[in-house]
């Protein structure tokens, strides 16, 4: 169902759905700046980037499932199996304290962002009129970032003042939160199928849609650099004396917040790719601060550029994918953009923990190599903006 009106996008369905993903975003982003530590505990330091890339993994792997089930099934179970997931998850942590076991965990964890968001994304684009899907994208993208701004710094203090477990009891509830809250929701898949193994039989173009593939490609080299801000930003704050390593994190979605609201209405009246270019050149921006940081100042000065970007980035490329889609496809579309996100951040979490090898001095090359993906980006999306605009007046 797709709403080509030009009515209103507030409404309580989307709201409901705003905090969902709110509760969501809370539950298993509070986590991430308490793990590289914990894993540490337990003799794994080493594996610090497979504390993303692995969950990554997953999520990627799974997003082609995902997709084809929120075409097929409805988008309403695919969200409501994200959610359940971490509400799983959050229970298993404290049982699961050796490292193998532990990483065991986190690539089951991925199944929860694998299937979430992209029957979220699904369920926006259904809900809102077409004119208006980059500032909708935007504001729900908004709820995104507050849980992932306030997760990990309250996450943080909940580890300090209480202790760890409790920190995973809590994801677990605002999990079970998020799945009440789906539970409630009226599904917007109108040819509905029933679960059989055939919707887990994927093709091709379920793995990869190529109708999207600028959007994707564009997404895929801009989240190297998350990718690297989660795995190495916990260890940059204890370097620079920062006893809450979820500041960072806190910094740069705040920052992303107001962003978002601007920057997906900007795009739906001057177009995806102009607002795009100004994404890249801010991202690159905030990678090379970071990567000079020898202050808490800079350090966050670094991550209030990261948030800009990515509240401008992340809105723009979403409804630049959903432009690019039909109905019939919704889903496998936006299952191409979250594949290629996810596969960004691996890799980025990957290619950082590598280059980083533990060592402080080693920090400004991960950030640097960083901005080099978000500079590729920017090339890329130069070129394709003014092929557009030369055909444009050639025709």
């Amino acid at each position: 169902m797709q709403n080509t009106g030009s009515s209103g996008i507030l409404t309580t369905q989307f709201w409901l759905l705003g905090l969902s993903s709110f509760l969501f975003s809370s539950s298993f982003n509070m986590l991430i700046p308490e793990l590289p530590a914990y894993l540490s505990s337990m003799g794994g330091a080493e594996y610090k980037g497979a504390i993303i890339g692995l969950f990554t993994l997953t999520a990627g792997l799974s997003r082609p499932f995902s997709g084809r089930l929120t075409d097929r099934v409805g988008r309403v179970p695919v969200m409501a199996f994200g959610s359940l997931v971490c509400f799983v998850c959050g229970f298993l942590y404290p049982i699961f304290t050796t490292v193998m076991p532990f990483l065991l965990l986190r690539l089951v964890h991925g199944f929860s962002t694998g299937f979430k968001p992209t029957g979220t994304a699904a369920y926006v684009a259904d809900i809102v009129p077409a004119n208006r899907r980059g500032e909708a994208m935007g504001i729900h993208g908004m709820c995104m970032s507050v849980g992932s701004a306030f997760g990990p710094a309250i996450g943080s203090m909940i580890s300090e003042e209480f202790s760890l477990n409790a920190l995973f009891y809590t994801s677990s509830l605002l999990a079970f939160l998020s799945i009440a809250i789906l539970l409630n929701m009226k599904e917007t898949l109108q040819e509905k199928q029933k679960l059989s193994l055939k919707s887990f039989q994927i093709t091709r173009r379920d793995i990869f849609e190529p109708d999207v593939f600028s959007p994707a490609l564009i997404t895929f080299l801009c989240y190297f650099g998350f990718g690297a801000v989660a795995t190495v930003t916990p260890d940059f704050s204890n370097y620079l004396g920062l006893q809450n390593r979820g500041l960072y994190f806190m910094m740069f979605t705040i920052s992303s917040i107001m962003v978002r609201l601007f920057a997906g209405k900007i795009s739906d009246r001057h177009g995806r790719m102009p607002v795009t270019i100004v994404g890249c050149i801010i991202l690159i921006i905030a990678m090379i601060l970071t990567g000079f940081a020898e202050s808490v100042e800079m350090f966050l000065t670094g991550a209030a550029f990261f948030g800009i970007s990515m509240g401008i980035l992340s809105p723009v490329l979403s409804a630049w994918t959903v432009d690019l889609s039909g109905d019939h496809n919704r889903g496998r579309a936006i299952a191409t953009m979250f594949i290629s996100l996810e596969a960004g951040i691996g890799l980025g979490a990957f290619l950082s923990a590598e280059l980083f090898a533990n060592q402080r001095e080693n920090l400004p090359l991960v950030f640097f190599s960083m901005a080099a993906f978000a500079l590729a980006a920017l090339s890329y999306t130069v070129v394709i903006y003014q092929f557009k605009k030369r055909r444009t007046r050639v025709i």
